[in-house]
């Protein structure tokens, strides 16, 4: 008897949670060509611009670029019309994944839950390797900026810290230790 593959998008029995996919999701067929080429940025809307860029240009970032964005494309992909955005782009030192910080001109931004804890749901944190965990946690310190629990060590390979940065944005700091 020959196994079958199950379809795409139907629970796979033979996938655990630990498997690194997402839950019953079945992975891609070897040599059949994904969606998703890179991950390419991470998008935060923010109040302050000039203060979450600063926070994040502290801990390392640097500035890519600066702009304005507005007209038939902005309102056509978030779907508000008259939208005028601000944007920066920041990149780590090694030119990974991006960071996208956005304030809106108009319309007002709405406000989010600057104190949610790190159970609730959405976009939690925002996760940077550090050289130096407690250099970083203590520069932040100096900017008004604090840990949301402490410092940990898991398994002996990573400490890790959760500080809570501008407008109550979580950001992950991880040292590999081991």
């Amino acid at each position: 008897m020959r196994a079958t593959r199950p379809r795409r998008g139907v629970p796979y029995a033979g996938m655990g949670e630990a498997s690194g996919r997402a839950r019953g999701m079945v992975p891609p067929v070897p040599g059949e060509q994904t969606h998703v080429r890179r991950f390419d940025h991470v998008g935060i809307t923010v109040a302050d611009l000039d203060a979450v860029t600063a926070f994040f240009v502290g801990l390392g970032l640097e500035v890519e670029g600066r702009t304005f964005v507005e007209g038939e494309f902005l309102d056509t992909v978030i779907g508000i019309p008259g939208s005028r955005t601000e944007i920066v782009m920041l990149q780590p030192p090694d030119g990974g994944t991006r960071l996208e910080l956005s304030s809106f001109a108009r319309p007002d931004h709405l406000p989010g839950s600057p104190a949610a804890p790190a159970n609730e749901l959405g976009l939690r944190n925002v996760a940077f390797e550090v050289h130096d965990l407690q250099a970083a946690v203590d520069r932040a310190a100096t900017d008004g900026y604090q840990l949301v629990g402490g410092i940990g060590e898991y398994e002996g390979s990573w400490r890790m810290a959760y500080v809570r940065g501008p407008e109550g944005i979580i950001v992950s700091l991880a040292e590999r230790i081991g």
